[in-house]
């Protein structure tokens, strides 16, 4: 994909009503077109205050131009906006003029794609700018900023170093086979490979964090029938989102509710009680359930205190869980000791609402919500899908050089990850991966 050369133009404001109204152009074409609508173009990067005017000389509209030639400009193109005042016919107006004058109306999120192409910013700093916008909470605006700044791409870059140096401690034993030193059973070779092992690691961790604060949680309430899952759903969304009663069983089916925890997305799934049974219907939907579990970032393992009844079921193997003991209002509740490791224990009564206020506070936390600052920094599934991969390769070359000492193909594996991680930054992109990533964006952005 290349930089376009022609000169695209789009509303940058919101459609309605407002103070201000923005009509931004890019492109080589854009000094010509400034003179024509405001006669006389304010100097580079100063805001001036002129009239807009159609072809006949009349004015459309009064406000500031700003005037910012290549390459020093958000798109490296030259630019130009003019701040009008927001009613819609009027910015529409002043659009139509400018298209008249020969430019033609901007894709959504062209003017993005424009400042990567003229490496301007990378692609995880223009996706962060989608997601400093969408933001749902202070929290994750300030970790859409921290990747706007490119502390993502920094980190993605260093472990790219990491790599390049490796490859080529590892390519000079291949190359240089005659040298007295076995480079390959060299002690640093090992310690620098352990230490790009941690590396990919720790990337991993605070991308999958990212994920949670731009993407949100999806947590599956599970337990035994009559555990109080259904009542738990209906406290956290504040409404009666699913049937409850005294039958066990009464949940048949996968019921989903978007909700919001300080801003902070939250998917949650409430399942049907998990336990053996003969009737058809109930057999499903436990299938759903388990399914629904292994596609989770968290389980909530909630347990009648009062009886202390356990569900029978197959865990999903590295899905981190909480245990929830509820019905605390019946008494202390009885000691449990689930099959599944769990990491957080919660004490809650869903009758009188005791201990929700801790257990959203923990589901916020394991978003990455701090109350305050902390160090996550905005990500995306596709961000961790390439790290996974540069994962797996840096694991199967360390497997070939400790079953074989393949020296040669430890050097392919980190080249193949190098490759990965250049998809982040868009080093490495398919042409459909960006028009699919730049059309996600507004227009005029």
């Amino acid at each position: 994909m290349r930089p376009a050369k022609d000169t695209i133009a789009a509303i940058a404001t919101p459609p309605g009503r407002g103070g201000v109204g923005i009509v931004r152009v890019s492109g080589s074409d854009a000094g010509r077109i400034a003179s024509a609508i405001v006669r006389d173009r304010p100097p580079p990067r100063q805001a001036r205050l002129r009239d807009f005017c159609d072809a006949a000389g009349s004015v459309i509209d009064q406000g500031l131009v700003l005037w910012m030639p290549g390459p020093d400009s958000f798109t490296g193109e030259d630019v130009f906006e003019l701040h009008g005042h927001g009613g819609m016919i009027v910015t529409d107006l002043v659009l139509q003029r400018v298209l008249e004058l020969g430019a033609r109306a901007a894709e959504p999120g062209e003017f993005l794609q424009r400042a990567f192409l003229n490496d301007q910013l990378d692609l995880a700093q223009a996706e962060a700018i989608a997601d400093l916008i969408d933001s749902g909470s202070a929290e994750a605006a300030r970790a859409a900023t921290r990747a706007l700044r490119g502390e993502l791409s920094t980190a993605v870059i260093e472990l790219q170093q990491s790599l390049t140096e490796l490859r080529i401690y590892t390519e000079a034993a291949i190359d240089f086979p005659e040298e007295e030193i076995d480079f390959l059973a060299d002690a640093e070779l090992h310690q620098r490979l352990h230490a790009l092992r941690q590396q990919v690691t720790g990337l991993l961790v605070m991308t999958r964090q990212g994920v949670l604060l731009q993407a949100g949680m999806t947590v599956v309430i599970a337990g035994a029938p009559n555990a109080g899952k259904s009542s738990l759903l209906n406290r956290l969304a504040g409404y009666a989102a699913a049937i409850v009663t005294a039958i066990p069983g009464t949940t048949r089916d996968v019921l989903r509710e978007r909700l919001s925890l300080d801003g902070l997305p939250l998917h949650v799934i409430d399942t049907a009680g998990l336990r053996d049974t003969g009737d058809a219907v109930e057999r499903e939907g436990v299938r759903r359930a388990q399914a629904e579990m292994a596609q989770a970032d968290r389980v909530l393992l909630v347990v009648d205190g009062h009886s202390g009844e356990l569900p029978r079921c197959n865990w999903p193997a590295g899905i981190p869980v909480t245990l929830v003991i509820n019905k605390t209002d019946l008494g202390p509740p009885v000691a449990v000791e689930p099959a599944v490791a769990v990491d957080t224990t919660i004490m809650i009564s869903a009758e009188t609402g005791a201990g929700l206020d801790e257990l959203r506070d923990h589901l916020k936390s394991c978003m990455g919500y701090a109350g305050g600052e902390s160090n996550a920094i905005m990500a995306r599934r596709r961000h961790i899908d390439a790290i996974q991969r540069a994962h797996t390769h840096i694991e199967s070359g360390a497997e070939q050089l400790a079953t074989a000492a393949a020296g040669e193909l430890l050097a392919e594996e980190l080249r193949l990850a190098q490759r990965s991680l250049g998809e982040i930054t868009g080093e490495f992109s398919s042409d459909d991966l960006l028009g699919e990533i730049f059309s996600s964006f507004c227009i005029g952005k």
